[in-house]
């Protein structure tokens, strides 16, 4: 006989935890299963600062049976394939389970193998990522080691979680090459697929002058296609076609591309693009009522990051329980996110806006304006309303 959940949530990162958290505290909780197969959370915004030398990688990392809150069924167990049809989810581990209600929250998927050559040389002879928290660290040592010759960094042509993070790793290496007195041997190049250095008007002016003091080279329109880690050579495609680009590098990081999940691309709940195809107001499913999504594997047009989730979880839950009372869903998501561009040790600029690039900024000044009060907030107080108020409901 299957297990039924009145809501079964399908992934236990930032949303799938906070959105369980919240369901628990309501005055009626729901019967609630989470699928997720890892044993460990990471909080993974703090690890541009582990890759910048800051922080060691274990203050990122908490053991996820402390997260899952009381009345929750934890199923440490990953889905094989969702039948909405059904109002069913089928696991890996062989499981059938049935819900009223299904939330998709299973992020994004990190796709190294797209870049041929890289899953080899990742953490070694000067190639790594802070995308995954077993090379962190070793972007850390290799900008360290580096004396002269080229750093590169790069962004590639999908849409990936932190928009800013393949930037700010750049910036706090440019600032220890400074620090170190090796600056002027070592060339520092901003790689990027998109077409500027930022996309909201206000904070890419702040970033272009930033950019322009340090001396940093940025060429846009150009994807990584290829590490050929025994030349230390990186082959780039010009976004629109074109002759291919290579680059000689010491040190690169790349950030890899990134796509839905295949289990939801596969799936009936996928629409362009194979995210979760929900209205970007709401969080509910377009052909589905009962379906929800929040997060990086949403179709939500905004940027991927864990300042968006928190804003969307609270709008996900009060409509979900808008439906189970038979009231309309009046709760509405305005696309916020949050992009905290630390420019150094000490500095900072705050991104914030939402939809159609609107500024939603919380502080009474101009937050375009590197500030050390919002390193501050990034680096110390974000990481706390994290592991004890987002995951906990409580924010």
């Amino acid at each position: 006989m299957a297990e039924h959940y009145e809501v079964l949530i399908a992934g236990g990162g930032s949303a799938g935890i906070s959105i369980a958290a919240r369901l628990s505290q309501l005055e009626r909780p729901p019967s609630i299963g989470l699928i997720e197969p890892s044993s460990k959370h990471y909080y993974q915004p703090i690890w541009t600062l582990i890759g910048g030398g800051v922080f060691p990688k274990e203050v990122s990392e908490r053991d996820e049976a402390d997260f899952i809150p009381a009345g929750t069924t934890w199923m440490q167990d990953a889905v094989e394939r969702f039948e909405p049809e059904k109002n069913t989810v089928v696991t890996k581990g062989g499981k059938t389970i049935t819900y009223g209600d299904l939330v998709v929250a299973l992020g994004i998927q990190l796709d190294w193998s797209r870049v041929k050559g890289l899953e080899e040389a990742l953490g070694k002879d000067g190639v790594s990522s802070n995308y995954s928290y077993a090379t962190v660290e070793k972007t850390w040592e290799f900008i360290r080691a580096l004396r002269k010759g080229k750093a590169v960094f790069t962004f590639p042509s999908t849409p990936i979680k932190c928009a800013g993070a393949p930037q700010k790793i750049m910036y706090l290496a440019e600032e220890t090459f400074r620090t170190a007195g090796v600056r002027d041997q070592v060339q520092v190049i901003y790689a990027s697929a998109t077409p500027s250095i930022f996309g909201i008007p206000k904070y890419r002016m702040a970033l272009e002058k930033i950019v322009a003091e340090r001396d940093i080279e940025t060429r846009f329109s150009l994807n990584l296609t290829e590490i050929r880690a025994k030349d230390r050579v990186a082959v780039f495609e010009p976004v629109g076609g074109g002759d291919l680009q290579e680059i000689d590098y010491d040190f690169i990081h790349v950030t890899p591309p990134q796509s839905a999940p295949a289990v939801v691309r596969d799936s009936p709940l996928a629409g362009d693009g194979g995210w979760v195809a929900v209205d970007k107001h709401t969080l509910q499913h377009v052909k589905y009522p009962n379906v929800w999504s929040s997060g990086d594997c949403s179709s939500l047009p905004v940027s991927k990051t864990g300042a968006a989730v928190r804003k969307q979880v609270p709008v996900l839950v009060e409509n979900w329980q808008a439906k189970r009372d038979g009231k309309p869903l009046r709760a509405s998501y305005d696309g916020y996110a949050s992009c905290p561009l630390v420019t150094g040790r000490g500095k900072c600029i705050l991104a914030e806006f939402g939809y159609d690039g609107a500024i939603m900024e919380t502080f009474p000044f101009d937050q375009a304006q590197e500030r050390y009060s919002m390193y501050a907030l990034k680096a110390y107080a974000l990481p706390n309303l994290y592991w004890h108020g987002m995951l906990r409901g409580r924010m």
